[in-house]
């Protein structure tokens, strides 16, 4: 289903789309989740080097948040509710690991931008998330269908 904004001569895709910021935002999400448990370098090590508390406790606990959140996402299931705590983990990688960045003389503003730039696609992609919900195509509709009496 196509709808055109008032005199506009492009079509405007309708909400199906919102699928494909979901595939992104989940699979980024639970890919990451993974790698803290496997990966010393993505997860506990780099949690130690980045200076938060505990990372022996950190690293999996906010790696398990990415992996229940991100398939959550990817379901289309709670899906502002599930985009929450990413945004949580989202932001705090930008003030724990970007915005040092500027402070840096081998670094500063260009460098912490660039580097940046998947972090602030990410935090974008959520913020639409908790706007919209699932969309269309989202066990959260599915849900919402099911519920509603006959017509």
């Amino acid at each position: 289903m196509m709808r055109t904004g008032g005199g506009s001569s492009f079509a405007i895709p309708s909400g199906r789309a919102i699928i494909f910021i979901r595939l992104a935002v989940g699979l980024i999400f639970f890919t990451q989740g993974i790698l803290k448990y496997i990966d010393p370098h993505m997860g506990v090590l780099r949690f130690a080097r980045i200076g938060l508390p505990m990372p022996g406790f950190t690293a999996p606990f906010v790696g398990a948040f990415e992996i229940v959140c991100g398939l959550l996402v990817l379901a289309g299931l709670l899906t502002r509710i599930a985009s929450l705590p990413l945004l949580i983990v989202i932001l705090t990688a930008i003030a724990t690991t970007k915005i040092p960045e500027l402070f840096r003389a081998d670094q500063g503003f260009w460098f912490m931008v660039s580097d940046a730039r998947t972090d602030f696609a990410m935090t974008m992609c959520l913020l639409f998330l908790i706007g919209t919900g699932g969309g269309p195509w989202s066990v959260d509709a599915w849900l919402q269908r099911r519920s509603e009496p006959p017509k």
